[in-house]
């Protein structure tokens, strides 16, 4: 037994020291992420630190998901500008406090698998929307130059904004931004190809840090991050009152998208992390639940919106971490630094933040699931494209409605779309079906064994054929026997047909409907 309980303390410190070590790395990876994010939607950094210091202590405790890591996310800076820019911190406390209390109740209801019904398409289409956005205002800013209203206007204004950066009219001190944004952008391109030992430090935190020492050295005109004096300015507590402004259709708008958004991120993340590690899976109406806490948090104490984010948890994983704990720590190290440490957060170039966005957003834009599109399934590619070009011009909810109907089209489309090819060949004729054989289709399965001369031998190839209902198969069934009553002849597979019905129905009587019917040696 003694040698058992001392195993057991020895599994148990590798464990803590597994995970202490581990959450020093994630807190690297989120601090310039928690700032450059809450810069990049409008609010303080500190509200960004806020919600890496929330995710970790309330959601890292109470979440479905043990080895996520939640805080500030890339695919809400959109709605959160927006609503900054519009409505101001007082509304957006409200929303995420609303979207928090949304989350926690689709938790309870246990929601949480139906939220990651959403198709491959739409998502990617979000996140390359909203890379484009974040990318287009980010950049300006990279410039210490402002952003435009939207993200067109963004887009368009990047030319000029270049120019300006390298060649500055009248003293402006743009282009030493555009200098820390470039030596950022080159650290981190560079870091990559370093080796493993060397990767080991995150390559986000030696970029700013290298930024920020060269421009304290050479005490550079450029913009800075701004924190509050003492760590009770970082709260903010909204006014109960102002909840009624829930009442009005564009505030509980944005709060069902945070929510909506919020939640995809979160189970589609932590479905991600999964897959890196063997530990336990997801409990995803847990870790939904606990999100929804943390968000009603967030909006209570004036941080973003937080989520599960997969950069932040596939560096925990990667680091060590084997229990919760590794993430509840970076939480503690979050509010160490931020308490004790403000005036180094302060020294930060906020273009060198920016260049560390402009990077990772890069990452949002699946490239292998576009080639394979192009490749196979250009429906997908269509609901991709539109669903993030919406996103750009029209906004992030209207885009997502767009997508999902599209999807929606496309599998009423698939379910529906029946492709006959007829020809002779060696006296016989060849019907080769490809699709869905239902009753929308059946006039045209109807015309095209019309169109079989009489006393011919037709072969039917059904290996393309994906579904068949009721009634077009009632229709091969009365047209076989008319046919063999002019002196034809039927080839088909009946056993692959019963096998097709079989999985695409339920119900016994079906089954032992089509097992009365002649095998295909009989017909042959």
């Amino acid at each position: 037994m003694t040698e058992q309980n001392h195993a057991r303390r020895e599994n148990r410190w590798e464990t803590l020291r597994a995970d202490v070590l581990a959450s020093f790395v994630v807190f690297l990876v989120a601090l310039p992420l928690c700032m450059g994010i809450a810069i990049a939607s409008g609010a303080p950094p500190a509200a960004g630190i806020l919600s890496g210091v929330i995710g970790g202590l309330v959601v890292a405790s109470l979440g479905g998901s043990p080895m996520q890591v939640s805080g500030p996310a890339n695919s809400l800076i959109v709605v959160v500008a927006i609503v900054n820019q519009q409505f101001g911190p007082e509304v957006l406390a409200v929303t995420v406090f609303a979207a928090g209390a949304l989350q926690l109740l689709a938790g309870a209801l246990r929601l949480g698998q139906w939220f990651r019904a959403v198709s491959p398409a739409v998502i990617h289409g979000l996140m390359t929307g909203f890379a484009i956005i974040i990318f287009a205002s980010q950049f300006h800013v990279m410039l210490d130059d402002a952003p435009r209203s939207t993200a067109v206007e963004n887009l368009l204004a990047i030319p000029v904004a270049l120019y300006d950066g390298f060649f500055p009219i009248d003293g402006s001190p743009h282009h030493w931004a555009a200098a820390m944004g470039m030596l950022t952008v080159s650290l981190l391109i560079i870091w990559r190809w370093l080796p493993a030992r060397v990767r080991a430090v995150p390559g986000s935190l030696v970029a700013v840090a290298a930024a920020t020492t060269l421009a304290t050295l050479l005490n550079l005109p450029i913009a800075r991050v701004q924190l509050p004096d003492s760590l009770d300015g970082m709260v903010r507590l909204f006014d109960p009152a102002s909840l009624t402004r829930l009442a009005e259709w564009p505030v509980l708008e944005i709060a069902l998208t945070i929510a909506f958004l919020a939640s995809i991120e979160t189970l589609l993340s932590a479905t991600a992390v999964d897959q890196l590690h063997q530990g336990p899976r997801t409990r995803y109406d847990r870790e939904l639940a606990a999100q929804g806490v943390g968000n009603m948090c967030c909006g209570l104490l004036g941080a973003v919106p937080l989520t599960g984010v997969i950069i932040r948890s596939a560096a925990n994983v990667a680091a060590g971490a084997r229990t919760r704990l590794s993430s509840i720590l970076h939480g503690v190290w979050l509010l160490a630094f931020v308490s004790l440490a403000p005036g180094v957060l302060a020294l930060i170039p906020t273009a060198s933040l920016a260049a560390v966005l402009v990077v990772a957003v890069v990452k949002l834009i699946n490239v292998n699931a576009i080639r394979h599109w192009w490749a196979n399934d250009r429906l997908n590619l269509i609901i991709y494209m539109a669903t993030a070009g919406v996103i750009v011009f029209w906004g992030v909810l209207i885009g997502v409605a767009v997508g999902i109907g599209l999807s929606l089209f496309k599998l009423l489309y698939i379910f529906s779309h029946l492709t006959i090819h007829q020809h002779t060949e060696n006296g016989r004729t060849i019907l080769r079906l490809e699709g869905a054989a239902t009753f929308i289709r059946l006039p045209k399965l109807a015309a095209a064994l019309e169109a079989v001369p009489p006393n011919s031998e037709l072969h039917v190839q059904i290996d393309q054929m994906t579904f068949i209902d009721d009634a077009c198969l009632e229709l091969l069934k009365s047209w076989h026997k008319q046919h063999e009553a002019t002196g034809g002849r039927l080839v088909i597979d009946w056993d692959s047909l019963t096998a097709k019905i079989n999985t695409s129905t339920n119900g016994t009587r079906r089954r032992t409907q089509i097992a009365r019917e002649p095998s295909r040696a009989a017909c042959a």
